[in-house]
């Protein structure tokens, strides 16, 4: 019943700074091809094979080519042959006449090589050419082919080293990278060369990096690993996944090691000082980030809020005639069902703001899970002035409604996909990546397992997982079970009985964690013993895996929400069952917790944007908590994790309170 009121419902709602000469970088987007690229720049397939060998293999998202463009410049006139161009990145509120002042450039010059502006406004974080007489900087990814290290045919020699002539602004950094060695080798190799000069020959090894392309710019630049140093340290040092780093340096497959020269994200800010006041600023910005806040003290902006909410019921599948086909459609479609509970959350979200004294015009779409309905839905609807969206729920939906939203500067907020996404301004992730989730593991037990007797057991499939906490836990005891079993006498043996022993399982196997936990239960006995985990997987879940042990065990595991209804207030509940007639569960509560804290921030600010500049802190709610970051190349993503621990009343209690 409470879906068909829904369902009915729905229904009737439901309607790199340099020239420009010969080379631009491309970063590859979902869906590109080599072909439609080139026909994007008007080369030919072969001149973007010429210079990146690997493309003729499946293009990798994200990636980036190198694209002549000495062939579009031959095809210009001579009218424009002095032309060098910038390719600016649209910031928000930008303006064609603001654009033109900063460059120096007429506004019709700039229409002039960018056609669509004499029809279209500037759109956020769409790239544009800006024509200039004379070399200038800019928010460019262009580079001259000096600065453009592409692969030749060369003679190897059977010695272990070979010769390298300087070219300008090489670096002791990038010549050490290309090939394979770290600087202090270089130097030791070339012991008369004190100062790197263009046309200079010198010594250096012959394992030559397969690299396109070395980056020396504002993009990336070169860091050399020093000593106690870990990948997991400069993944936050870089604010970069590891997978990133894994993939802008292959070598790190081998292990990090002192001395290795990695291309990260180049940190340089103009606007900070370097030094102490940086370092304060960090550390301020960490404290308040745990600084619980309460935003319905806050409210300050009472204009009507425009939220639409943008979901994948796809009941144009359903047969309008027949209820049973609505009955038949719930029970059979998993993705309706969550759904209309997430909905069912967001009514209640916005019955709860009023109050506060919060209006809200809610409207809602179906998506019917499709990309190009998503583009029809916001291309014949007014969305100018709507203040947020949250949805759709599926990530290649999500990225489109961000990718047309962004013209309007208008947040988007993924509800419940946990994937990463690509980078728009506009785009809010709210649910934690697995790498978020492991990440605030790895802080637990980094803070908290001083003076333990830690044991890491992980499978093969986890040796990643592995090798992270063995550089965070340097002191750590590993076991690497050969098959889907491990006995307690092999556990016993590194046990302590003086100490308070953490053991951490990473394994997605049913096998392995089911005799692990019990071989732990056990050995408990005699022991302190604590289990943790980076990824609370299914099988943890299995009805194999014994909910008993894990509660003698005092398991702990990095999560989302907090998993347990007591958080859920009375009043909640019992509106929730008046209306509906039966217990929310969590997509529910996930949809009400989210949609109130998007109505109290837009109530505490001036948008959506603006909350985040002026509260640093966390919000909390029945069983979500909220911490936006800023994602370095554009978007936020929610980093607010619990910790819980299991007791032996299988009781879920937040391990990292603070």
């Amino acid at each position: 019943m409470k879906y068909l009121l829904i369902v009915c419902f729905l229904f009737q709602l439901s309607t790199l700074s340099a020239s420009a000469q010969e080379f631009k970088y491309h970063t590859v987007e979902a869906g590109e091809t080599v072909y439609s690229i080139a026909k994007s720049y008007n080369i030919s397939e072969e001149a973007i094979y010429k210079y990146n060998p690997d493309a003729k293999g499946n293009l990798e998202v994200s990636s980036k080519l190198v694209i002549p463009l000495s062939q579009q410049k031959k095809e210009t006139s001579t009218e424009t042959e002095d032309i060098q161009f910038i390719t600016h990145t649209v910031k928000r509120k930008e303006t064609l006449y603001r654009l033109s002042k900063d460059y120096n450039v007429e506004i019709d010059e700039i229409k002039r090589f960018n056609k669509h502006l004499y029809s279209e406004e500037l759109k956020r974080g769409e790239e544009i050419l800006i024509p200039q007489r004379k070399k200038a900087a800019g928010n460019t990814e262009l580079a001259s082919s000096r600065e453009l290290d592409i692969p030749k045919a060369v003679n190897q020699e059977i010695s272990e080293t070979r010769e390298h002539v300087v070219l300008p602004k090489e670096t002791k950094y990038g010549i050490a990278r290309k090939y394979g060695i770290t600087v202090k080798e270089l130097e030791e190799l070339n012991p008369k060369v004190d100062v790197l000069k263009p046309g200079v020959m010198i010594r250096v090894g012959t394992d030559v990096l397969d690299e396109p392309v070395i980056l020396t710019d504002e993009v990336f630049e070169f860091y050399e690993v020093k000593p106690k140093e870990t990948l997991f340290g400069l993944s936050r040092k870089f604010d970069v996944s590891q997978d990133s780093l894994m993939s802008l340096n292959p070598a790190l497959e081998d292990g990090l090691k002192i001395g290795m020269v990695l291309k990260v994200p180049n940190t340089d800010d103009e606007d900070n000082l370097p030094g102490e006041t940086e370092d304060l600023a960090s550390e301020a910005k960490n404290e308040n980030a745990n600084k619980k806040l309460d935003l319905s003290n806050k409210l300050s902006n009472f204009n009507t809020k425009e939220l639409v909410v943008l979901l994948p019921y796809n009941l144009s599948q359903i047969d309008q005639d027949s209820i049973s086909s609505y009955k038949d459609a719930i029970l059979d479609d998993r993705v309706l069902r969550i759904s209309l509970d997430f909905y069912s959350g967001v009514k209640m979200a916005v019955e709860k703001a009023k109050s506060f004294g919060i209006s809200t015009q809610l409207k809602t779409y179906d998506t019917r899970r499709n990309v190009q309905e998503v583009t029809n839905i916001i291309n014949s609807n007014d969305f100018s002035s709507v203040d947020a969206v949250i949805g759709p729920l599926l990530q290649n939906t999500t990225e489109a409604a961000a990718a047309r939203l962004a013209q309007y500067n208008v947040p988007v907020i993924s509800p419940l996909s946990n994937r990463e996404m690509r980078s728009y301004q506009n785009l809010f992730q709210s649910r934690p990546t697995d790498e978020i989730l492991k990440n605030a593991m790895f802080d637990y037990l980094e803070k908290n397992a001083v003076g333990k007797n830690v044991i890491i057991i992980a499978d093969a499939a986890k040796n990643q997982e592995k090798n992270e906490l063995t550089q965070i836990l340097p002191n750590s005891r590993v076991i690497l079970p050969s098959e889907a079993y491990l006995s307690a006498e092999k556990i016993k043996g590194v046990l302590s009985k003086t100490q308070e022993n953490w053991v951490i399982l990473e394994s997605s196997n049913i096998g392995l964690i089911s005799s692990t936990t019990s071989a732990l239960n056990r050995l408990a006995r005699e022991h302190q013993i604590k289990l943790f985990t980076t990824n609370r997987n299914s099988g943890f879940e299995d009805d194999v895996v014994d909910n008993e042990h894990l509660g003698r065990l005092n398991f702990h595991y990095p999560s989302v929400d907090k998993q347990y209804g007591d958080m859920m207030t009375e009043e909640f509940i019992e509106d929730y069952k008046e209306q509906f007639n039966m217990i929310p569960n969590q997509y529910v509560v996930r949809g009400y917790d989210l949609t109130l804290d998007i109505l109290l921030r837009l109530a505490s600010a001036e948008d959506l944007y603006d909350s985040f500049e002026k509260y640093t802190g966390f919000t909390e709610y029945h069983e979500n908590k909220f911490h936006y970051t800023s994602k370095r190349n554009g978007g936020f993503y929610n980093d607010a994790v619990y910790i819980m621990s299991l007791d032996e009343e299988l009781n879920l209690k937040v391990a990292n309170d603070q």
